[in-house]
């Protein structure tokens, strides 16, 4: 299995290096996800573990999320995910209720990071597509809206043309990042430079592709 684990990003702060430099990192609380249920092959066509994550009261629980703590002796939690296995493994190795934890990753490990970017609403195609705005003087009357749509002949814009819209809120994966420091007992990953969504939103984290 590859290494997985989610978590929240509490927000960033910096670290000092042993040489005395300061380097900005992205703080992320990954607590134990628990193991709630094995999908075999057999039963379900493929291997994964659905582990769970995130505290929620027992009375906002929803019924097809309660029952799939059904028999396993296991709090609700909040979100529920999967995590797949390598085609060569089983999850036979892996017992209902144990738990992924920070321990599997180390310091300086290459790793990568989804999470749904910020929301900024709707912005016009100077943000949202680097566009650059008209003249600001000799009576010009474009300064920030949309010029030619880059259709004439048709009367009509093309599919895919880029204009203003809602712009964040999509789930972005950034590669490449590397752990500065694992905080065990405080259940934190400490990764150098930004990692993709706002404070308080949940992101996962898993080992980088070689």
């Amino acid at each position: 299995m590859t290494k997985q684990i989610f978590g929240k990003k509490v927000g960033m702060t910096q670290i000092f290096t042993g040489n005395g430099n300061s380097v900005a990192v992205t703080v992320i609380e990954a607590k134990p996800c628990v193991i709630v249920r094995k999908r075999t092959r057999d039963r379900d066509g493929y291997e994964a573990l659905q582990v769970g994550f995130g505290e929620i009261d027992k009375r906002r629980v929803r019924k097809p999320v309660a029952g799939q703590f059904k028999g396993t002796r296991l709090q609700p939690t909040r979100y529920l995910r999967e995590v797949r296995l390598q085609p060569d493994e089983s999850t036979d190795r892996y017992e209902v209720g144990s738990a992924l934890t920070v321990e599997q990753f180390t310091s300086g490990e290459r790793i990568e990071v989804s999470g749904v970017s910020k929301g900024k609403g709707f912005q016009g195609t100077i943000k949202r597509h680097k566009f650059h705005r008209g003249p600001m003087t000799h009576g010009s009357k474009s300064h920030r809206r949309p010029a030619s749509q880059g259709a004439t002949d048709n009367a009509r814009t093309f599919r895919g043309q880029k204009g203003p819209g809602r712009m964040g809120g999509n789930r972005v994966t950034v590669t490449g990042l590397r752990i500065e420091r694992v905080l065990p007992d405080k259940s934190l990953i400490l990764v150098r430079g930004a990692v993709p969504g706002a404070a308080g939103s949940y992101v996962e984290v898993r080992a980088a592709v070689e």
